[in-house]
């Protein structure tokens, strides 16, 4: 009997915490609701598996989340830009005609107004055609050198040039990424990446990671991000994790850990780091995560990693790898996270107060 009411009075708490747990996984609760929640989660397994359920519905709600297009709004904003241009040189020229020739010339005394066409046409015609040939030496002279400047300029590879040629010749600033293929290598050998880019005219970059010209186009789509899709990145960490141990991609990848607007994106650079040297660097990054990152996703794949490398002997156990470890205990609203941060200080040494 006192097994059945106590059974009906944890329904009866799990029902008035139900609408609360996804208010709790996207942390918009004050910290009174989250300390009363985390005492729940202590005693109930149903409501941790519901919010296990929250936190992985908002990953993938933040993986799935479309980001504007870098070449529309560029677009768009030249668009209006123009239109401002064109609307102020019309006003413009509005007001100088309405200066000059005001209505009132014409309406009252149209027998003066034809006259004064006639005079204006006959003026043009007579000193225009003058104008216009003292003029077409100078834009002709100009129009040369600008012809000549032109020439000088190196012009972009064709697709069938080398990815080297066509790689030093091409201003990224200005290119548009146009899709990645990437083809599968027998004998365990990197795989044939292809890169579309769209400049003056379209443009591909061929080899394997191991080349220093894909390497470039790769590390370039993750240091400016805001110009290319989640797609594109996604490519890029993947493709780069094999070369996790060149200074200049761990050194993107952890950018990118630190940077990137799209969760997914950052989960899958924190997987491409294992493994990368050196540890510490690595081990930064984790910690960054664990304590900045808003996605639990994010923070439970961070935990794990330094979970994994401090069972490798990988983890150099400091006074600050031990404090944010503690705070997360004590801090983090996620079960699973305060669980493990609690089990990685005791992996770390002897039990501590914590």
């Amino acid at each position: 009997m006192q097994q059945e009411q106590h059974g009906n009075k944890s329904a009866e708490t799990c029902e008035e915490f139900g609408p609360r747990w996804t208010l709790f996984a996207a942390g918009e609760l004050d910290a009174t609701e989250i300390a009363e929640m985390n005492e729940h989660l202590l005693h109930c397994a149903n409501c941790n598996a519901t919010l296990a359920q929250e936190n992985a519905l908002l990953a993938l709600l933040s993986s799935n989340r479309t980001e504007p297009d870098a070449a529309l709004l560029a677009g768009c904003r030249a668009s209006l830009e123009d239109a401002l241009d064109q609307e102020e040189e019309h006003g413009w020229l509005r007001r100088a005609i309405s200066t000059w020739m005001p209505g009132s010339w014409i309406s009252p005394a149209p027998a003066w107004s034809a006259a004064l066409l006639l005079l204006i046409g006959f003026s043009v015609g007579i000193l225009g055609p003058r104008f216009v040939k003292h003029s077409i030496a100078p834009n002709s002279a100009s129009q040369a050198g600008t012809s000549t400047t032109a020439s000088t300029l190196p012009e972009i590879a064709n697709p069938d040039d080398s990815a080297s040629s066509s790689l030093s010749k091409l201003d990224l600033h200005t290119a548009n990424f146009a899709g990645i293929n990437v083809f599968p290598s027998s004998n365990n050998e990197p795989p044939q990446v292809e890169l579309q880019l769209n400049t003056r005219q379209p443009i591909t970059v061929q080899g394997t990671v191991n080349d220093d010209e894909v390497k470039s186009v790769l590390l370039y789509f993750l240091h400016n991000s805001q110009r290319f899709d989640a797609d594109a990145r996604m490519n890029a960490v993947e493709l780069l994790r094999a070369r996790n141990n060149d200074a200049d991609v761990r050194a993107a990848l952890c950018q990118t850990v630190h940077t990137d607007q799209n969760a997914a994106v950052r989960l899958k650079a924190l997987e491409a780091l294992a493994g990368a040297e050196p540890q510490d660097i690595i081990q930064q990054t984790l910690l960054d995560a664990l304590v900045d990152d808003h996605n639990p996703g994010v923070r439970v794949e961070a935990i794990n990693a330094l979970r994994e490398m401090a069972a490798k002997g990988q983890v150099d156990s400091d006074d600050h790898l031990l404090a944010v470890l503690r705070d997360r205990v004590q801090k983090d609203p996620s079960t699973y996270i305060r669980l493990q941060s609690a089990a990685a200080i005791r992996d770390l040494g002897p039990r501590q107060k914590f």
